[in-house]
C-alpha cells in the first residue's frame, strides 16, 4: 500500500534505509510484544513509507548475517526474532528513549591506546587527546579494556563548557531541530487514522532515537542556552503517548507473531508509557 499524504510529508527528504527502519520497528513494536514478527507484517509496515518488499527481504537477510535477527519457519511463513547479541543494545536504547536517566554529574576518564569504535560510540565518548577519552558517568563502567577513572562533578560554567566542546553539539542541535520541525506541527493538526498514528509514531521514534543515541547526556549546565534537546524530549514525551492508543490498536489488527496477532498492549508497553508520564 502506498504512503498517505501525512506520511509523505513526514518522510519528505528524510533518508531512511530499510535496515535502520526495521530496527526501529523491532525496538518500538516487536520487542515489548514477545520479540517475534512475521515477515509479511514487516513488509506491510515498511511499504507504508515506500520501502519495497525486495528491500525489506534484503535488509532482513543482512541483519541475520550480522547476528541481529534470527529466523524460523512455520509452514510456509518466516518469522524473525532478535538475536541474543542484539537484546542488550535494544534494552539500552529503550531506557534512553522511554525513561532517560539523569546525569549524575560525575565523569569517566578512560586511557586506552586502541579504543574500540563500537565501545566509544555506544557510550558516546569524546576523545580528549591522544589515548584519553571522556564521557558522563552512567551506571556501570564501560568495558573498555583500559584504565577507567571516575572524576567528581566539575564546578563552574566555563569548565563545563570546555568539556562540552569535545562533542559536536551543533550537529546534535541540528538533529533535534529536525525532530521539532517535522513533528511539532502535528500537535495541533487533524485527527489521525490508526494506520497513520502507528507510522507517525514509528517515524518519531526513528528520528528521535537517531539523535538521542549520539547525545552524550551532558549536565544541563554544560549545554548552550536554548538547547533544542530539551524541547525535543518534551515533544517525544507528549506525542508518543498521544499517538499510542490508535497506534497500538492498529498493531493488534495488522501485525502477527508466531502465536497470531500481536497483543495491543503488554506490561512492557504500559511501563514505557508510565515512564514517559
Amino acid at each position: 500500500m502506498s504512503p498517505t499524504d501525512l506520511i509523505l510529508r513526514l518522510t519528505d527528504g528524510l533518508p531512511i534505509t530499510a535496515g535502520s527502519f526495521i530496527v526501529t520497528v523491532y525496538g518500538d513494536v516487536v520487542v515489548p510484544r514477545g520479540e517475534v514478527l512475521w515477515i509479511g507484517s514487516l513488509i506491510e509496515i515498511c511499504s507504508r513509507i515506500g520501502i519495497s518488499e525486495n528491500l525489506v527481504r534484503t535488509a532482513v537477510s543482512r541483519l541475520v548475517s550480522a547476528d541481529r535477527l534470527q529466523g524460523t519457519r512455520v509452514g510456509r511463513r518466516s518469522f524473525y526474532r532478535l538475536a541474543p547479541a542484539a537484546r542488550a543494545e535494544f534494552a539500552q536504547a529503550a531506557r534512553m528513549l522511554y525513561a532517560r536517566p539523569q546525569p549524575s554529574g560525575d565523569w569517566l576518564v578512560m586511557l586506552h591506546p586502541d579504543m574500540p569504535e563500537k565501545v566509544a560510540r555506544s557510550h558516546r565518548m569524546a576523545r580528549i587527546g591522544g589515548d584519553l577519552w571522556i564521557c558522563p558517568a552512567r551506571g556501570d563502567l564501560p568495558e573498555t579494556g583500559g584504565l577507567v577513572l571516575r572524576a567528581a562533578p566539575v564546578a563552574g560554567v566555563d569548565q563545563l563548557s570546555r568539556l562540552a566542546a569535545f562533542w559536536d553539539l551543533q550537529a546534535l542541535a541540528d538533529g533535534y531541530r529536525i525532530v521539532l520541525d517535522r513533528f511539532g506541527p502535528l500537535a495541533d493538526g487533524p485527527a489521525l487514522s490508526p494506520e497513520d498514528a502507528l507510522i507517525a509514531r514509528l517515524l518519531l521514534v526513528h528520528l528521535y532515537r537517531g539523535v538521542l543515541l549520539r547525545d552524550p547526556g551532558l549536565p544541563a549546565e554544560a549545554l548552550p542556552a536554548g538547547w533544542p534537546g530539551h524541547a525535543a524530549q518534551a515533544l517525544f514525551s507528549d506525542f508518543y503517548p498521544a499517538l499510542s492508543p490508535l497506534a497500538e490498536a492498529h498493531i493488534a489488527q495488522v501485525m502477527e507473531g508466531e502465536d497470531g496477532p500481536l497483543p495491543e498492549n503488554t506490561p512492557r508497553t504500559q511501563a514505557r508509557l508510565h515512564a514517559l508520564a
